[in-house]
């Protein structure tokens, strides 16, 4: 399985996997029928004798493989035959790695349907330990293959049939300068099943226990969450000091986590020779850091005319200086708040897809008609949202906690937009399907933005449109804004862990730092907001992961201002990029549309969008 994209993907899964309770209200009646998937497309079931011969024969699927190729890729390479001999090679590979995703996925999506239930913890669990076995084996693979020499290897990669997976070489090679010794790189592997995966099994655990108590009623984490977007603000005030209280209680195991891979990350780093505390996720996302600073430089150059603006704005609408923090995301006052049933976010967002393509809204149906889906809250279930991309010989999952809110509708429309693009991809294979988040993000969010759009121009009433436009710039601050202050948050955490161990209140410190600077003196940041760093799994799961929605979301304001400007022909052109998944760089899928990301100017075209919503609700006064 590859190095970077396969244990990125076996990441994903610790990643969205999280939280979960033995308390969950059930979805109302409101909401209609809510669907939820069939893991059977992957296995019959976690017991079945299918599962379970996959499983047990892995390793020495494994093992053979590398008893035939260890030591024997820069031969292969070199032989008159050279081009074909490999390619049988990395044929090999790419199938051992679909399966070993396949058995991987199935695991991750079981788990995710109830983290506290112990059988399907220990299955996760006892899964992973299998398959990180085999995966140790198959080391070898890439760590050779960028060993062979370059103008070798370049030789045979222009040839068919080797020429297929001449990205996914060109890619590779750029991991070579942090490449370690064979034996180092498996010793880091399988310690890393006792160091960083147990902690973040342990993040995980520890949010799945929690319990909010609001009004008498004990909550889970997802339904607590939830109510600060209530209509009345004494439930989200309570809410909010349920979620201080907590949190505050547990607060040393979630710094001890914090600092233990905190300090796990800067000994991999070092000795994999990363000078910046983000440059492996960088090279993980194939961007450079520069591009990367120039977007963190211009939104936070952006907060006082967007966030600060915008709450400032939100305030004045309340009838207030200053909003409290846990009045933040509240539904504008005087607005009515329906419950949205299923049936018609369904329906709202097959609808926008369709506008923009048939095709797009019928890749979209087949999540709904063959059950790829799984919506309801249910006792024990990740909260949040996800598309998983599985491997390419199935299919994608989606699983959402639909509770009927406009919010939730548009999350309908960013993971379908995820899934989209990962069954375009598909046909790339399991080596050169998954993208770099520096385009992940940018079909969900496209798949976000067709939606609202269409719902806005659908609606007359005033009132609804401005709460329409007022959801969307919140949206947009937290994709942008605040996920480029939790990126700030991240590396002044790595930073100062560098020079010793972090106190509670010192993370705690760092966090209202960042919040204060990004949201600016509208927001009333009291007591009690100190701790709400610990529960955000990014931080746990995949350090630096955030400046990923920021990156799409300016991208897509983009995408989307040359899609109105010019769109003939940009269906086929949104399509290709899409359906290369990750065998090209974002820079050569971007010029098409005439975008560049390394110009300076390029991210102001994203955040001049989200300023001209906000003047146009100034306008709405």
């Amino acid at each position: 399985m590859s190095r970077r994209r396969g244990t990125e993907r076996m990441r994903f899964h610790q990643t969205i996997l999280r939280s979960g309770s033995v308390a969950a209200a059930k979805p109302a009646p409101a909401l209609g029928d809510l669907p939820e998937w069939d893991l059977s497309h992957l296995y019959p079931g976690m017991d079945s004798p299918q599962f379970k011969a996959d499983l047990d024969g892995v390793l020495e699927l494994a093992q053979a493989l590398a008893g035939r190729y260890r030591g024997k890729l820069a031969a292969l390479a070199a032989a008159p035959d050279g081009s074909e001999t490999l390619a049988e090679a990395i044929r090999a590979y790419e199938s051992l790695s679909d399966l070993l995703g396949r058995i991987g996925a199935y695991a991750g999506l079981v788990y995710s349907g109830d983290t506290t239930d112990p059988q399907r913890a220990k299955f996760y669990g006892d899964t992973q330990d299998k398959l990180n076995a085999a995966i140790t084996e198959l080391l070898f693979f890439e760590l050779e293959l960028n060993r062979v020499e370059p103008d070798v290897l370049a030789k045979v990669a222009s040839q068919a049939p080797l020429s297929h997976w001449k990205p996914w070489l060109d890619d590779l090679a750029k991991d070579k300068p942090h490449q370690l010794d064979d034996r180092i790189e498996a010793l880091f592997h399988e310690k890393s099943m006792t160091g960083a995966a147990a902690w973040n099994r342990l993040f995980d655990e520890t949010i799945a226990s929690l319990r909010f108590m609001v009004d008498g009623e004990e909550l889970t984490l997802e339904l607590t969450l939830n109510k600060l977007q209530d209509s009345d603000g004494e439930v989200r005030r309570k809410a909010a000091e349920a979620l201080s209280a907590v949190f505050r209680k547990e607060l040393r195991t979630f710094a001890l986590i914090t600092n233990t891979l905190a300090k796990d990350k800067e000994i991999s780093d070092r000795w994999r020779k990363f000078e910046d505390v983000a440059d492996s996720r960088h090279l993980a996302n194939r961007v450079e850091r520069e591009v990367v600073d120039a977007l963190v430089a211009a939104v936070r150059e952006a907060y006082p005319r967007l966030s600060h603006r915008y709450y400032r704005l939100k305030a004045k609408w309340f009838g207030r200086d200053a909003l409290d923090f846990w009045d933040r995301n509240a539904p504008l006052p005087q607005v009515e708040q329906r419950t949205i049933p299923w049936a018609e976010a369904r329906e709202t967002v097959l609808s926008a897809y369709d506008a923009f393509s048939p095709k797009m809204a019928a890749i979209a149906q087949r999540f709904f008609d063959e059950r790829w889906i799984d919506a309801p809250p249910r006792p024990g279930k990740a909260p949040g949202a996800f598309a998983h991309p599985t491997v390419p010989s199935a299919h994608p999952y989606v699983l959402l906690n639909y509770q009927g809110k406009p919010r939730d509708v548009m999350t309908l429309a960013h993971e379908l937009g995820h899934g989209v693009h990962q069954v375009l991809a598909a046909p790339n294979g399991a080596l050169m399907a998954p993208t770099p988040l520096t385009l992940a993000e940018t079909a969900s969010v496209f798949g976000e933005m067709l939606t609202f759009r269409k719902l806005l121009d659908s609606t007359s009433d005033p009132k609804q449109r401005k709460a329409m436009l007022a959801a969307k710039v919140e949206d947009m601050i937290n994709t942008v804004v605040r996920q480029i202050a939790f990126y700030s948050f991240e590396r002044r955490v790595h930073e100062a862990r560098r020079e010793g161990e972090l106190t509670p209140e010192a993370l705690c410190e760092l966090w209202m730092g960042v919040q204060e600077e990004s949201l600016g003196p509208a927001i009333r940041l009291t007591a009690g907001y100190e701790p709400y760093w610990c529960y955000i799994p990014h931080f746990i799961h995949s350090p630096f992961y955030v400046y990923a929605y920021a990156f799409g979301d300016c991208l897509v304001n983009s995408l989307y201002g040359v899609y109105q400007n010019a769109a003939e022909g940009f269906q086929e052109r949104y399509f290709a990029l899409l359906s290369a998944g990750g065998s090209k760089p974002y820079s050569e899928l971007l010029a098409p549309f005439g975008l560049d990301a390394k110009d300076p100017g390029f991210w102001q075209i994203g955040l001049r969008m989200i300023e001209g919503m906000i003047v146009e609700l100034e306008g709405m006064e």
